[in-house]
């Protein structure tokens, strides 16, 4: 019924029209503190549904944190988890102190779905889909990965350029609908009041990971910072229920993946901090796992997003950093 958000959500897995009403009946019962935002619609036309919310100061007030969920459509965990994070900070915001510091310094959108049409086709047709449900000229397979179509170092190693591949790029950068709307949000949000953090949620093989997933062979900047954040993510994550995550680069870690959402968060969005997460398990239960392990995957990486958003380097450190490092370049020259 409608106004009943609470943790037996958690219990299971659910179909997607019920995912749309937990936003509603979650957003129903903050009213003060939560809206439901879109961020554009897929190829068949269902919204990108997500829920915003917000602690003193009122929406948009304070450097966004904008989650992803499912962009690959197999990952159910992922789209419970990002909710398990929305339901834990808003019900949490008026008795947690921890929380409500929290939900004060920024403004979170929450995306548990963000590839409904494929999600859609996991269960009705075939549990295991990754990608879209876009057709490709030419050719009889569907789907083009959404994370490797989008529009920085697109077709390069690591993705395909067979449509009936898994990690098929697109025909071209950023044509998937989907990548079109989440960019173009994406971008508006920094402009409008600064993107401070960015997560795109997976599944599986337990890693938290940093740009880039283009290349091995060049890292930001800030690397050292990503290192030390993800570190201690990790050793956040563990902490809960003994479970372990590996943390590095995406090319590194996992493999060389070109045309992803962190990669293009980071040098085109400069969004302050961009991972990409790869939830339980390692293998056993892959893309299928079992539900009883969903509130569990979710407080421990809950733990792993709060180290980040009490670690997070505020701008002037970061500014103090460039500084710094730019004198040591000049007095090593």
């Amino acid at each position: 019924m409608p106004g009943s958000a609470n943790s037996t959500w958690f219990n299971s897995y659910h179909p997607y029209q019920d995912h749309l009403q937990f936003l509603s009946d979650l957003q129903s019962q903050y009213p003060g503190n939560a809206e439901l935002v879109t961020s554009g619609s897929s190829l068949q036309g269902n919204a990108i549904t997500g829920i915003r919310f917000y602690g003193t100061g009122g929406r948009g007030s304070r450097p966004a944190v904008v989650f992803h969920g499912t962009v690959h459509a197999r990952e159910w965990i992922a789209s419970m988890v990002v909710e398990y994070f929305a339901y834990t900070l808003l019900s949490g915001y008026k008795t947690d102190d921890s929380i409500r510091a929290l939900v004060d310094k920024y403004d979170f959108y929450l995306f548990p779905v963000v590839n409904p049409d494929g999600f859609l086709y996991t269960q009705s047709t075939n549990r295991l889909w990754r990608k879209n449900r876009q057709r490709t000229s030419g050719s009889s397979c569907l789907g083009h990965d959404i994370n490797r179509n989008w529009p920085y170092k697109w077709d390069g190693p690591g993705s395909s350029t067979n449509p009936c591949a898994e990690d098929y790029r697109g025909e071209s950068a950023g044509d998937a609908p989907e990548t079109k709307a989440l960019s173009s949000f994406l971008k508006q949000v920094k402009a409008s009041q600064g993107l401070k953090l960015y997560m795109d949620w997976h599944s599986y093989s337990q890693l938290f990971m940093t740009p880039y997933g283009y290349t091995c062979d060049a890292v930001p900047a800030n690397n050292d910072d990503y290192q030390r954040l993800a570190g201690g993510a990790v050793d956040a994550i563990r902490a809960v229920h003994g479970t372990s995550f590996q943390y590095g680069p995406i090319c590194s870690t996992i493999y060389q993946a070109a045309g992803s959402s962190i990669d293009y968060v980071n040098d085109v969005v400069s969004g302050d901090y961009g991972f990409a997460a790869e939830l339980r398990d390692t293998g056993r239960y892959g893309f299928v796992l079992p539900p009883d392990q969903i509130v569990p995957s979710g407080e421990e990486a809950l733990a792993g997003v709060k180290y980040l958003l009490q670690n997070m380097k505020s701008q002037i450190e970061s500014d103090l950093d460039m500084c710094r490092d730019v004198r040591l370049a000049c007095v090593n020259n």
